[in-house]
């Protein structure tokens, strides 16, 4: 999916934009999901993707939203992220490319790792009860 950056600014909020266009984050423990409960799926909140299930959702602690894997690795890329001193690896939506987070080798059994995500990067779908409809 391939958009301007003036089409996505006027799709996007403005901290949407910063955080999903300019690799932006978050304040820890601001964002709508941290400790949302609902059942569902979470999507890119840039293009409807189907992200991850809220059954693999879990606090962490970090206070962003944390997932032990996605729904579907075909809809999520990773790349090396050596930015501001640190090494890390980024999450983006493999389908517009969007900035999601980070993922890091900290997470719980079975997947050992964790998907740190933005809220902002995500709309959660509570219809999907767990389904996922491609469009």
């Amino acid at each position: 999916m391939k958009k301007s950056e003036q089409e996505w600014r006027s799709e996007l909020t403005a901290e949407q934009y910063r955080i999903m266009r300019e690799k932006g984050t978050e304040p820890p423990f601001t964002g709508e999901y941290v400790n949302e409960k609902t059942s569902g799926i979470y999507r890119c909140a840039a293009c409807g993707s189907p992200l991850f299930s809220s059954e693999t959702k879990y606090d962490s602690g970090s206070g962003w939203p944390s997932f032990c894997e996605p729904l579907d690795e075909k809809h999520v890329e990773t790349e090396e992220d050596r930015s501001h001193g640190m090494h890390r690896t980024e999450v983006m939506c493999a389908t517009c490319e969007a900035h999601l987070g980070h993922v890091f080798p900290d997470g719980p059994r079975p997947t050992g790792v964790r998907y740190c995500i933005n809220s902002a990067s995500l709309k959660l779908d509570p219809e999907a009860k767990g389904r996922v409809d491609e469009e």
